[in-house]
């Protein structure tokens, strides 16, 4: 099923529409998800990689999009992180993610930048997702922020650093792996 054109859409609407549509929801407004790019992709997979690598025989899970994560249970709202890391398998059902991650990453695109600076950086801090990550993949910069006393206490990182996971205790994601990719011919 496809989501009609209306003005509000509920939770359980956007869970029932089919596999292939990638579409966010945000307090009932519908926000089509446009197609990544190649360096967005190849971004998200060094991440996803050098995570699940790490994660391997451990009690926790990184899950790439798309993978919906519902933060509130009481709001219309349904997100689409780009990468997320979950220890708590309790918040899991086949489809999405109850509650908050433990980590989640969003790679910056034009269309999604101002959403992912603004809106779901202010949803993932108030539902206390532990530690929030933007990656500029044009900047080849990674913003971490970890929640402390309600607040993301922010670290820029840029691709000679090694940046160390918050919450996950000794995993550090070599950057120059994650920016250092070839450009396309």
């Amino acid at each position: 099923m496809e989501p009609m054109k209306k003005e509000y859409y509920t939770f359980e609407e956007w869970l029932s529409w089919d596999e292939d549509v990638r579409a966010e929801l945000y307090d009932g407004s519908l926000v089509m998800l446009a197609q990544p790019s190649v360096r967005h992709q190849r971004v998200l997979m060094e991440l996803a990689a050098q995570l699940h690598s790490f994660l391997k025989g451990k009690r926790c899970s990184v899950f790439p999009a798309p993978f919906g994560v519902r933060l509130d249970e009481k709001e219309d709202t349904a997100l689409e992180p780009d990468l997320v890391v979950i220890c708590d398998m309790s918040k899991l059902d086949d489809k999405i993610c109850h509650g908050a991650p433990d980590l989640v990453v969003e790679i910056l695109s034009p269309s999604t930048a101002r959403m992912d600076r603004g809106l779901k950086y202010r949803k993932y801090q108030k539902a206390g997702v532990r530690e929030y990550w933007i990656v500029d993949p044009e900047l080849n910069l990674l913003q971490a922020g970890v929640l402390k006393d309600g607040a993301y206490i922010t670290t820029v990182y840029d691709p000679e650093d090694i940046a160390p996971v918050a919450v996950l205790e000794g995993c550090e994601i070599n950057l120059a792996d994650v920016f250092g990719q070839e450009p396309l011919k």
